[in-house]
């Protein structure tokens, strides 16, 4: 039964949380936090009711946007549970219908896709649904995590089984057959050019297909083209061999067709104040197809603790509860790991298992889920209306006339003070544009010299703008404190450059993201942005864009004779060798990138020489 509590002080309106604690239970259960105006701010579960509603009121250790939510309390609610896992459902869906501010918020409402095979007695068809249904009977598979991978297993369907996808009253009233069936993507059942037994071998094959045992399929079809061609039926056979050509060439491109199991693939990334979590959806081994979300989140949290945020909610906090695969694969070990994993398994009415520590084809997954959540947080960060939206919130916050439309980033790279590189990036009104990006080598330096270093990079690079020859900047950051700061200010001042703000971006005390220093030359005055500020996250991205452009020239120049020494002293590679590699991957890099399975289809190269030159090109760096 709900509790709530009456605690706050009249003298002051802030909320008595001493006298609320001696009061409150050491059950499990969950509680919710009220503002003022009686919204809710913040819902969470606990073993320990009292243990953990103190945290929140401890006089240290509290992070800052803990601090302004527990500022924020004016009552705190209570609803005691029979156990965790009961405070952990019920907890995702309080989330889920009161859509606090302080929690992680999913964005995703909408029906996962299926493929529906109809209940047609002798001539089924195979289309896409949105959402599932109890009506009219059928089969169905799913759910796939996008229209996308629905439509492109129809796509491959129809190729190889050439099943009909039209409905019931267009196939009722055909008197001869549609451009499908003169396009070989369908076997025009609607005016009987096949029979119904011929037809639901092909829907068998189709079922087959969707459940990921391709190798059954065309196990299948090999022993029916061996009795087609002893039968001397040789354009059945024909067919049949074009079926089987078509799946080996499917199972070619699928990338985890290997071992079977169902599992949801989840990964994170995190960049410039945003997060991105990818979920593969893998049934019976096939990869069906990913899912994006980018969770809206105001307590500081780790990975571990996103995910476990994350992953109840998206289990439990819908209306339609999802699927719940035998494993949930993670990069890393979550937050109340064994919790989840009970309340799953509770919920599927068998054991399911939370799992980061795995081998084999879930390792590849695990992978691709990883390299999936990097790409689409890039693609997210350097959207046009994201990059907009940051611009606005940059002029507003330093204060500039107009929105800037071109802003550069400068960074120093070095090993121990050798080979020092400088790296430009640029950044515009669509976000990183690469094209201006620029490597500068360090040559007259000091080792170690940052200072100079700088000094030599913002020379070469403004003589140039003051003679007409580049571009000229509407800001320009310098990642560094103000030692670097100043260089930059005194090479500006040299140039006679004045009017282009220059600011300085330096790591802050703590060195964590979200509580950078900024620094403006003009001024010299030092402030920090709301670490969930849009302007901050877009100069965390130009700043770390320019740090990572750095490191890899830096180590791009440094490698370059070293990973071609590595190719050419592993046993067993030779100058044929050698050519063969370059040629097929078309560079170190390419190759470098390239796995071990990608390596043996190399003419020439075993699976024990691939895993040696994949150990030596990986133990370079």
């Amino acid at each position: 039964m709900p509790t709530r509590s009456d605690s706050t002080n009249e003298s002051s309106g802030e909320f008595d949380s001493k006298n609320f604690l001696k009061r409150l239970t050491e059950r499990p259960g969950v509680y919710r936090m009220y503002d003022d105006g009686g919204s809710v701010l913040y819902v969470g579960k606990a073993g320990n009711l009292k243990k953990r509603v103190s945290s929140y009121f401890r006089k240290t250790g509290l992070a800052p946007k803990t601090e302004a939510l527990v500022a924020k309390i004016v009552s705190i609610e209570v609803t005691i549970t029979g156990s965790e896992t009961e405070a952990l459902l019920l907890e995702q869906n309080l989330i889920k219908s009161l859509r606090p501010p302080y929690n992680i918020l999913l964005r995703d409402d909408k029906s996962y896709p299926y493929i529906y095979v109809s209940s047609h007695k002798d001539y089924p068809s195979l289309t896409y649904r949105r959402g599932r249904t109890k009506k009219g009977g059928g089969t169905w598979y799913g759910p796939f995590p996008s229209s996308g991978a629905v439509k492109e297993s129809l796509n491959v369907l129809q190729k190889v089984f050439r099943i009909r996808s039209c409905s019931e009253s267009y196939f009722s009233n055909r008197t001869r057959p549609c451009l499908q069936y003169q396009i070989n993507r369908c076997t025009a059942p609607c005016v009987g050019y096949i029979s119904p037994e011929d037809y639901q071998q092909d829907i068998r094959h189709a079922s087959l297909f969707l459940e990921g045992k391709n190798p059954v399929i065309i196990r299948n079809l090999m022993d029916a083209m061996e009795e087609a061609a002893k039968n001397l039926e040789f354009e059945k056979a024909a067919a049949y061999r074009d079926q089987i050509n078509h799946l080996r060439h499917v199972q070619e491109q699928q990338s985890v067709d290997g071992e079977g199991g169902d599992a949801d693939v989840v990964a994170i990334a995190q960049d410039a104040g945003v997060v991105c979590i990818v979920v593969i959806v893998v049934r019976g081994g096939r990869v069906l197809g990913t899912k994006d979300y980018f969770p809206r989140y105001s307590l500081e949290q780790s990975e571990d603790e996103l995910l476990s945020a994350f992953l109840g909610q998206y289990y439990f906090g819908s209306n339609a509860r999802r699927e719940i695969p035998q494993d949930v694969l993670v990069p890393v070990d979550v937050e109340g790991q064994a919790l989840l994993a009970q309340a799953l398994s509770e919920t599927a009415g068998r054991e399911t298992r939370i799992r980061g520590n795995v081998r084999g084809e879930r390792r590849r997954w695990l992978e691709l889920a990883m390299t999936n959540a990097r790409q689409t947080l890039l693609t997210h960060l350097a959207s046009k209306e994201t990059v907009y939206r940051r611009l606005l919130a940059l002029r507003d916050m330093l204060e500039l006339a107009e929105t800037p439309s071109r802003m550069e980033c400068f960074d120093i790279s070095h090993s121990h003070g050798e080979n020092t590189v400088a790296s430009c990036v640029v950044f515009d009104e669509n976000g990183p544009l690469k094209s201006d990006y620029r490597l500068y080598n360090i040559e007259g330096v000091k080792a170690g010299d940052d200072y100079g270093a700088m000094r030599q990079v913002l020379t070469r690079r403004y003589r140039r703008m003051v003679a007409g020859e580049g571009k000229r900047p509407d800001l320009v950051f310098i990642d560094g404190g103000k030692g670097q700061l100043s260089i930059a200010r005194e090479v500006f001042d040299e140039l006679g450059v004045s009017d282009i703000p220059l600011i300085g971006v330096a790591k802050g005390v703590t060195r964590r993201a979200g509580m950078e220093q900024l620094i403006d030359a003009m001024t010299g005055d030092v402030f920090r942005a709301p670490a969930d500020s849009p302007a901050l996250h877009l100069i965390q991205h130009i700043r770390d864009e320019s740090h990572r452009f750095a490191i890899t020239g830096h180590r791009a120049g440094r490698d370059k004779k070293r990973r071609q020494s590595t190719l050419e002293g592993i046993e067993g590679v030779g100058p044929k060798r050698r050519r063969e590699l370059i040629r097929y991957f078309g560079g170190i890099q390419e190759l470098r990138k390239a796995s071990v399975d990608e390596m043996t289809k190399v003419q020439g190269i075993s699976k024990s020489l691939a895993e040696n030159i994949y150990a030596a090109l990986h133990d370079e760096s």
